[in-house]
C-alpha cells in the first residue's frame, strides 16, 4: 500500500519509499524525500513563480531519465500552474509554490531546473547565469579561476555575482539582474564570454564547438535564452552519488586546490543550510539587482 502523508494540510501519496536511488552509496527515495524536506526553505524562494521542467530518473541515474516540461498527469488540483508562453505555442507548466508542492515534485524524483525569469514577467530577465563546464583534463579548479575573472569583470558593470556548485562537474555563476529582456541578458553574456576567452584564451573557449574544449573551461552563455533553463539551486542531480548544485562562497571559491573540494551530497548540504543559511539569499534583496549595460 502506498504510505499517505499530510503536509501543510495537503494529503500527499509517497511512494516506494525504499529504493535505492543511488546505488553507489545505497541512498533511497526516502533519503530523497527527506533531503528536499530539509532544505525547503532554502529551496523553495528559487523555485517560487519560475515555470519548472523537470529532469525526472524513477529507477535511478543509472535507469531512465526524461525531460519533462508540460504539467505531469495526475499532478493534484491544488499544484500551481500556469500557461507559458513558447515559440512552438503556449504551454501549461508547474510552479513549486510551497511545501506541500515541493514534496509531490520531489516524489516523482526530480532534478529541478528553471528559466532566468518569473512567470508575472516571461519578458524581462531577473537573473543572468553562466554555466562553466570544465573539458578533460580541465577540472572545476580551472572553472573556479575563470569564476574569479568573470565576477571581477561583472562587477566592474555593477552586477554582483554569486557561485554554486553544479552538482556535476563545473561551477554556476548568478547574477540578480532587472530592466533588461532574455535576448539582450543573452548578448551581454556572450559578450563577456568572449571577452574571457581573449583574456584567458589557455583556460577559456566560449564556442560550444567540444572539439575545442579539451583542457579549457567552456563558459558557456547560452542558458540565459528564455527558453532555456539551469539546474536550480539545491537541487540533487543524476549522478552516481547525490551531489548537489550547492552554492559556495568566494573563499571557497578562492581557496579551490582540489576537485574534491567543491563537491557536496545531500548530506553536506542539509549541514551548510543548517549552519549557513541560504548562501544566495542575497539575490532576493530589494535594490540588489544590477543592471545590463
Amino acid at each position: 500500500m502506498t504510505p499517505i502523508t499530510e503536509v501543510e494540510g495537503r494529503r500527499l501519496a509517497l511512494s516506494n519509499l525504499e529504493k535505492v536511488l543511488y546505488p553507489a552509496t545505497g541512498f533511497t527515495k526516502a533519503e530523497v524525500l527527506h533531503y528536499y524536506a530539509t532544505v525547503a526553505d532554502a529551496l523553495l524562494p528559487h523555485l517560487r513563480d519560475r515555470p519548472l521542467s523537470f529532469l525526472r530518473y524513477p529507477d535511478g541515474p543509472g535507469g531512465q531519465l526524461f525531460f519533462a516540461k508540460n504539467v505531469p498527469p495526475g499532478t493534484p488540483e491544488w499544484v500551481t500552474t500556469a500557461e507559458v508562453p513558447r515559440a512552438e505555442g503556449p504551454a501549461r507548466m508547474v510552479l513549486v509554490q510551497d511545501l506541500p508542492s515541493l514534496m509531490w515534485a520531489a516524489n516523482l524524483v526530480t532534478e529541478f531546473h528553471t528559466p532566468q525569469w518569473v512567470i508575472q514577467d516571461p519578458q524581462e530577465a531577473d537573473r543572468l547565469v553562466f554555466d562553466l563546464d570544465p573539458g578533460a583534463p580541465a577540472t572545476v579548479v580551472e572553472c573556479c579561476e575563470v569564476a574569479l575573472w568573470l565576477r571581477e569583470r561583472l562587477a566592474a558593470d555593477g552586477i554582483e555575482a554569486y557561485a554554486k556548485t553544479s552538482g556535476s562537474k563545473g561551477l554556476h555563476l548568478l547574477a540578480a539582474v532587472r530592466g533588461a529582456s532574455s535576448e539582450r541578458v543573452t548578448d551581454y553574456a556572450k559578450r563577456l564570454a568572449v571577452e574571457a576567452e581573449r583574456t584567458l584564451p589557455r583556460l577559456v573557449v566560449h564556442r560550444m564547438t567540444r572539439s575545442l574544449r579539451p583542457g579549457k573551461v567552456f563558459v558557456d552563455w547560452s542558458q540565459n535564452a528564455a527558453r532555456k533553463t539551469t539546474a536550480t539551486p539545491y537541487t540533487l542531480r543524476a549522478r552516481a552519488e547525490p551531489t548537489v548544485s550547492a552554492p559556495v562562497t568566494w573563499d571557497e571559491v578562492e581557496e579551490c586546490g582540489a576537485e574534491e573540494r567543491l563537491v557536496f551530497r545531500a548530506e553536506d548540504v542539509m549541514s551548510r543550510v543548517q549552519e549557513y543559511g541560504d548562501l544566495l539569499a542575497s539575490l532576493f534583496e530589494d535594490g540588489g539587482a544590477g543592471a545590463v549595460p
